[in-house]
Parts: structure tokens; C-alpha cells; sequence
């Protein structure tokens, strides 16, 4: 259903919340991008009913204000598991914003698929893939990257799984974004009180190396490697409060490591992205030991966030390419994958 003539309007409905209506906002914003004759109709799937609820609903409020401003008519909906009525409206294609169960895990890429629906993004199992930290780090270390060594832990195996460490590690839940319960352990007496903390929450958890060094993430985009990005915190290390809250925080694009290193960053990042099967866009998150230097992936982010704070957006403008713009090329490989009539 491509959108020429009818007026575009920012709409939000609150699904969780069983709210039935949606109402226009009184905000338009003039066309700059993109041609009133390819004009779509978006939804924006937003919040949510995970831990990063609230970076999602930021996510969605920034995709929402790009789109409209390539011309877009956009609605922005809120959506859960038990309340799908955020996908009634007929639209040409669904902006999935959602972070964390549920949005990143495959969850909503298989409803969205079994309603025949085009969708931002990875597909359901790519998705469900990089979300489960352990069987993306066998699937990177089967294609030839280096990651830090790990262990699973559950219940069960928790005596076992916290043998054998050399201190400092990571401890964080196997499925989880945005560095939720994720702790850097330097002590052995904290080391299990950690560990069962996030078995309490989540059921499993990861135990993995922590590698002394460089934060980077590269962002991949279609077919390419946008620049890489160091991250500098005066943080412990680039947790939640980090990412979305701390103004301390650095992203610099002027990374003192050699240009053929991050070049071989570039080009890992796109290996690693093709590995797990995403399409469309993801941010790879890397530590570095400038020693050698040497690149540790830790994760592909499948629908990384779209905030003011957000890499991706970061580096897509680094390269050229604005939010606006951004996201018009999102939605455009989205209906390629599944025309719409008269485009």
C-alpha cells in the first residue's frame, strides 16, 4: 500500500496497555528525502515487554521522526506478546524497534512472517541466533574469529562452570542486551554470588574472559562495514548506565590502532554478521588488545539501538549517511523482500 497522497501523521498506541485507538499527532514535518510518489506506510514497533523497554520506546520516537522526515506516513506502536494489535493497521511495511526478548529474540520476526507482513531487519532465526551469546560465539569461533573463552552455567552445572577462571571475567545472562546484569568480577568471593544472581533472574548465564584493552563496535549496513567506533567510559566498563545515560561517555572515530587493523576489523565484522545470517543492518561489539593488536568479538547485536545515543546511527552519519536517510534504506530492503504493489 504505497502512500502518495494522503497527509502523513505520527500516530502512538500504547498495545500493552490495551488501549484500542490511536490518535494523529497535530506534528507534520515536509518531505526532504524521498519522493512523494514512493511515499509507504510504516509502523513503528516500539516498547515492548522487556528490560529495554525504555531505549526501545526511544528507538521507535527517533526511527518515527526520520521516517516522517523522508516523507513517510508513520505510526508508532507499543506491542507485546499478549497484545498484537499494534499489527491491525494495513501498512506497507513495520520498523521493528524493539530491543531484548521478544523483539531481538525471533519472537516477532516469526509473527510478523506468518502474517506475510515486510519487516525491518534479520529474520526470526538469525535473530533468535545472535540473542543466544553461547551459540553465536561456537557459530564465530566455527567461522575463524576469535572470541573470549567462556562457559555456560546453569543450576546443575554452576560448581563446575565457575572452575578453572583466572580473574577478571564477565558474568552476564546468556539472552540479554543492552549490558543488563552484566558484571566485570576481580574478586573469587563475589564470583559465584554474581553468577547466581543472574541464574535467579534468567535461568543461564555466561561466564566468559574479560579482555583488558579497547572497546570498538562497527556497524554493518546492506553489503558494507560502516566506520569503527571506539567507545571510552570512565566507567568500570560500558554498561547500561554507560550507553544511555552517562554524557562521560566517548565515541571517537580517531582509533589510534593501525588503519589495516581496522580495515581487518571492517571485514570481521561483516564476516561475523554473515555467520549468524542477519540482513539488512547490526552492530558487532569487539574488545581489543592493542598489544598486537588483537580483536575479541563478543556479540552481533541484530536490531541495535536507534537512539540520540546509539552507534549505529553514529556511524552511519561518520559515513555519510543520515538518520533520515538511514532509515529510508532500512525500509526499502524491507519491501524489496516483499514488493508493494504499485512501487
Amino acid at each position: 500500500m504505497a502512500e502518495r497522497d494522503r497527509p502523513r501523521s505520527l500516530g502512538v498506541r500504547h498495545g500493552g496497555t490495551g488501549m484500542a485507538s490511536t490518535r494523529p499527532s497535530d506534528t507534520t514535518v515536509k518531505p526532504s528525502v524521498v519522493a512523494p510518489q514512493t511515499r509507504l506506510a510504516v509502523t513503528v514497533l516500539s516498547g515492548g515487554p522487556s528490560g529495554e523497554r525504555e531505549i526501545s520506546l526511544e528507538s521507535g520516537r527517533a526511527v518515527a521522526e526520520a521516517l516522517q522526515a523522508s516523507g513517510h506516513q508513520v505510526w508508532v506502536e507499543d506491542i507485546s506478546p499478549n497484545n498484537l494489535g499494534a499489527l491491525a493497521r494495513q501498512v506497507d511495511v513495520v520498523f521493528i524497534a524493539l530491543h531484548g526478548a521478544f523483539g531481538e529474540d525471533g519472537e516477532v520476526q516469526r509473527i510478523l512472517e506468518r502474517r506475510k507482513l515486510a519487516y525491518t531487519g534479520s529474520g526470526p532465526d538469525a535473530c533468535e541466533l545472535a540473542m543466544n551469546k553461547p551459540q553465536a560465539k561456537a557459530r564465530f569461533a566455527a567461522a575463524g574469529l576469535a572470541t573470549p573463552r567462556w562457559d555456560t552455567a546453569t543450576r546443575s552445572n554452576l560448581r563446575e562452570a565457575l572452575a578453572c577462571w583466572s580473574l577478571p571475567v564477565v558474568v552476564k545472562p546468556s539472552r540479554e542486551g543492552s549490558s543488563l546484569s552484566c558484571f566485570v568480577v576481580t574478586e573469587f568471593d563475589d564470583l559465584r554470588a554474581r553468577a547466581e544472581q543472574v541464574l535467579e533472574r534468567y535461568g543461564e548465564c555466561l561466564i566468559e574472559d574479560f579482555i583488558p584493552g579497547l572497546e570498538l563496535t562497527v556497524g554493518v549496513l546492506g553489503e558494507r562495514a560502516l566506520p569503527p567506533i571506539e567507545i571510552r567510559t570512565p566507567r568500570p566498563f560500558y554498561d547500561f548506565d554507560a550507553k544511555y545515560r552517562d554524557d562521560r561517555t566517548e565515541y571517537r572515530f580517531d582509533i589510534d590502532l593501525p588503519s589495516a587493523f581496522l580495515l581487518e576489523l571492517q571485514e570481521m565484522s561483516l564476516r561475523a554478521h554473515r555467520c549468524l545470517g542477519c540482513r539488512d543492518y547490526s552492530r558487532v561489539d569487539w574488545r581489543v588488545d592493542p598489544a598486537g593488536p588483537t580483536a575479541y568479538i563478543l556479540e552481533v547485536n541484530a536490531a541495535p539501538g536507534m537512539t540520540s545515543h546509539s552507534l549505529l546511527p553514529k556511524a552511519a552519519a561518520q559515513a555519510g549517511i543520515s538518520m533520515p536517510a538511514l532509515c529510508d534504506e532500512l525500509i526499502r530492503a524491507a519491501t524489496a523482500r516483499r514488493p508493494v504493489p504499485g512501487i
